[in-house]
């Protein structure tokens, strides 16, 4: 539910807000942003209703000359409602490993090279992977499946273009000289039409001091046309974002073009002076927009999901959508393929009820039991209470796990100063949450390259040091794992 405040209001819940917007900005209405009483909910934690939060800059009145709309108040109220906030990396993790606990096989770093497809019916019955760490001198493993969901998010288009290399699972890599009789060659295929369009999305990590803690800011148009936000985030604060057609890449970089381009576009919003100086980390993400291709209208791209059926192989692909919709995401794809398969369902779709790993035990109290009993393990006194909220609103119910690990081995200490990561989450994701590199602890089990990449560099040794002794890594293995996770902090730093 939203609520109209007064200016005075608005400043009081967003210190930093500017009672100016931009000079000449025209009549420009405001919304509100995120709370963090959710914040960093993972590992299927219970939703839980965020407190009234964000103001967001209303405008200025049209004047007859710049320096007079500068000179004079311009703010005229904002729009206060309340939203969640969550930790993406932590909630995918959660989703995998309670896919796991379903009975699920998940295998992490299993790149798919090629699709298996029935000669004589030219159904995809399969999927050769490889290890993506052993590099391409990988071994190729066979996977059969009486459906195939392709579920590859920007990748969703090389996925589906793979239907026509498909090999023929009875022939290991040879190829097959095609029945004249069989379906697959009964007509030539359509021309192939792309579901998926990539947008760029780059955002930069400010120092928490730009916003209040519980409560995030959104201008949802500006007079030039662009969607300013600030967010508390982990402790920090977040701003964006771009909007713009690019490339699919694997690790996609914000320029440093694109970084000044949202700093410019908060400045005049703020009280606060800022300053390249202050950004603390820089990325960018691919949004899968995707549109249905097999709709007669190619320009109906748009932000829901799409979930479309091969006539002609059974693949299923399910593209674009949101974290807001990723239950009703699955609930579709996974129809879709038991319907593509006549597949015998036991029950219907049981996702919208189903608790995630580490929502046994959770609370909203659960940060204060988990400070309680936690013994620190290196000196007199107790847990920080900013450690012990981080580790609830990470692992759930399963935080008392990392606190017992921590205090059994002696890992109690801080990766890096100023955040509340611990030594002993680096033990914990190797043995528990599929962590195979340094890599996959400071950008996909916590979010710290993402919140500070200084921060990260200081942390990088220990991280390094925990993972080899969990993994066995050699000095060769640990050096490569050194120079690969340097090479991605250089991605944070926007074109520095």
């Amino acid at each position: 539910m939203s609520r109209y405040v007064s200016p005075r209001e608005a400043r009081r819940r967003f210190p930093t807000l500017s009672p100016r917007g931009p000079p000449g900005a025209g009549g420009i209405g405001g919304s509100g942003g995120t709370g963090s009483g959710s914040s960093g909910r993972a590992e299927g934690a219970p939703s839980s209703p965020a407190p009234p939060t964000a103001a967001a800059a209303a405008s200025s009145d049209s004047s007859s000359s710049s320096e007079q709309a500068s000179a004079r108040p311009s703010l005229k109220g904002a729009i206060v409602y309340s939203d969640g906030q969550f930790d993406d990396a932590r909630l995918c993790l959660a989703l995998a490993q309670t896919a796991a606990a379903a009975g699920a096989r998940v295998a992490n770093y299993a790149e798919v090279t090629r699709l298996m497809r029935d000669e004589a019916t030219g159904k995809v019955v399969g999927a050769y992977v490889r290890d993506a760490l052993a590099g391409p001198g990988g071994k190729e493993i066979p996977v059969r499946a009486k459906v195939v969901v392709n579920a590859a998010g920007p990748f969703a288009d090389e996925v589906r273009r793979m239907v026509g290399a498909a090999a023929d699972p009875n022939d290991g890599s040879k190829k097959t000289k095609k029945k004249k009789n069989s379906s697959a060659s009964a007509s030539p295929p359509p021309p192939f039409r792309k579901m998926i369009q990539p947008s760029s999305g780059v955002h930069v990590t400010l120092p928490d001091y730009y916003s209040p803690s519980d409560t995030g800011l959104i201008v949802p148009k500006t007079a030039d046309g662009r969607v300013v936000f600030l967010l508390p985030w982990h402790d920090a604060t977040i701003a964006g974002t771009t909007d713009a057609p690019c490339a699919v890449e694997a690790l996609p970089r914000a320029t440093e073009a694109e970084v000044a381009f949202i700093l410019d576009a908060v400045k005049p919003y703020l009280t606060v002076a800022v300053r390249r100086s202050d950004v603390q980390s820089a990325w960018s993400g691919v949004r899968p927009l995707a549109a249905d291709p097999d709709a007669e209208d190619t320009a109906s791209t748009s932000r829901d999901h799409v979930v479309a059926v091969d006539p002609r192989s059974g693949l299923v692909t399910v593209a674009g959508g949101k974290w807001t919709t990723y239950r009703a995401m699955a609930r579709d794809a996974v129809d879709a393929a038991v319907a593509a398969g006549a597949l015998a369902a036991a029950r219907g779709c049981s996702t919208a009820a189903l608790p995630l790993v580490g929502a046994a035990g959770w609370s909203r109290a659960l940060f204060a039991e988990v400070a309680q009993a936690y013994t620190v393990p290196h000196r007199p006194g107790a847990i920080d209470t900013r450690v012990a909220r981080h580790l609830a609103r990470s692992y759930g119910g399963r935080a008392r796990l990392v606190t017992q690990l921590a205090e059994d081995e002696g890992l109690g200490r801080r990766l890096a100063r100023g955040h509340p990561e611990l030594e002993a989450e680096v033990a914990y994701a190797a043995r528990h949450e599929m962590c195979e590199t340094a890599v996959d602890f400071v950008a996909r089990r916590t979010r710290l390259a993402f919140v500070d990449v200084a921060a990260t560099e200081q942390a990088l040794p220990r991280v390094l040091e925990i993972m080899a002794r969990e993994k066995g890594w050699g000095f060769w293995r640990r050096r490569r794992e050194r120079e690969r996770a340097e090479a991605f902090l250089q991605t944070f730093k926007g074109g520095m």
